[in-house]
């Protein structure tokens, strides 16, 4: 397999599953963590690695000159990984920066484990196209997208190929409500990047889990459901979930309703995308639902967190709205990571990009999305500086 983004969180525990399942490692690649992937190249040996801070892949040149591991370096050397052959690819970047990425693993024919829903958000018209037109099966990583594919593993094939999805009344998306679950808008105003950072459930970088505080991270995934299971966004529920067992549900049009169930641990869908179809032991806990008590689901409160009708909006408008959608959250919610904006003006910046910057370019277009990408930061910046 292929690992991309293999420092992070995910990419870390996509590694533990590899190493249990005794997979053969061809590619890892990361962002600018010359240390850690060393460490990582010495254990799995890959044939080749790749960071996009060149500096840093020359430091990791260097420092792993006495294996036989190919060191490459920018967006070229993360594409190239990313194309070489394989059995899975599974893209762990954060952010759009891991597009070009999903499009390289698309292109080669390897079947995709996607933990990067923002390839879904800004790109899903060029990213599903050039699945369906090579065939090439997109397995979602995202515990609460892999809790719908698996849910959907009863129903009959479709003559198009995957499940026949007419059964379907609506999937319902869980969320665990982030660090600052029922909280009102006037206490949100002074929350701190620290208090942000606590998430309830799961271990995940700080994007994500600020993403997960302002429940952006929700908004984004309803896009990435809508790609992955072509429905429209009135066919896709949230309830929140704050015990993170139920991991997603689906409904068929009878009224009954299935499903997936696990203790909060990211290896379980990680290791379903990597063995699919096949399903073979894990050292993930068990589940005892007594020990839990009770599980309970409540109505996400979406007037102190608006994110997700920002994100319902995007994907309404449709085009690259959605791209923009993406890129002024990441920007602004580096910027509040940074400890340069309050909390709150992450959302705020948001809405604002959507209602500023109006691209005109093709969907299907790589350039044209990377175009929309970087007027939305540049609005945000001038936004941030005003």
């Amino acid at each position: 397999m292929i690992i991309l983004g293999s420092t992070g969180s995910i990419g870390a525990q996509a590694l533990d599953v590899a190493r249990r399942l005794e997979c053969s490692v061809v590619a890892l690649t990361a962002n600018r963590d010359a240390k850690a992937l060393e460490a990582q190249i010495r254990e799995f040996r890959p044939q080749a690695a790749a960071l996009a801070d060149e500096a840093a892949a020359r430091e990791l040149k260097r420092a792993v000159a006495d294996l036989p591991t190919r060191i490459l370096s920018g967006p070229e050397g993360l594409r190239e990984c990313a194309a070489m052959e394989a059995d899975c690819a599974l893209n762990s970047i954060t952010g759009i920066a891991g597009l070009p990425s999903a499009i390289a693993a698309l292109e080669a024919k390897t079947p995709l484990a996607l933990a990067n829903k923002e390839s879904l958000v800004a790109g899903g018209a060029l990213v599903t196209r050039l699945a369906t037109e090579g065939r090439v099966p997109i397995l979602p990583v995202d515990s609460e997208h892999s809790a719908i594919f698996q849910a959907l593993q009863g129903l009959p094939p479709s003559p198009e190929g995957g499940p026949d999805i007419s059964a379907l009344r609506r999937i319902i998306l869980t969320a665990s409500g982030g660090s600052f679950y029922g909280k009102s808008r006037g206490e949100l105003a002074g929350v701190t990047l620290a208090e942000a950072l606590r998430h309830p459930s799961w271990r995940m970088g700080a994007k994500i889990t600020v993403d997960s505080a302002t429940m952006m991270n929700k908004g984004l995934e309803i896009i990435e459901a809508a790609w992955l299971f072509g429905l429209p966004q009135e066919r896709i529920d949230v309830v929140v979930h704050r015990q993170s067992v139920v991991h997603s549900l689906i409904e068929y049009r009878d009224g009954s309703v299935l499903a997936q169930l696990g203790v909060p641990d990211m290896r379980s869908p990680i290791q379903y995308a990597i063995t699919y179809p096949a399903r073979l032991p894990s050292p993930v806990k068990r589940l005892q639902l007594a020990e839990w008590g009770s599980l309970s689901f409540e109505a996400p409160d979406e007037e102190s967190f608006p994110a997700m009708r920002l994100a319902r909006g995007a994907l309404q408008q449709g085009g690259l709205a959605p791209t923009v959608l993406n890129a002024a959250n990441e920007a602004a919610n580096a910027l509040f990571r940074a400890g340069k904006i309050r909390f709150l003006r992450i959302t705020e910046l948001v809405a604002s990009a959507l209602e500023g910057v109006k691209p005109t370019g093709d969907e299907h277009s790589l350039a044209d999305i990377f175009a929309a990408d970087q007027a939305a930061r540049e609005y945000v910046q001038k936004i941030f500086k005003n």
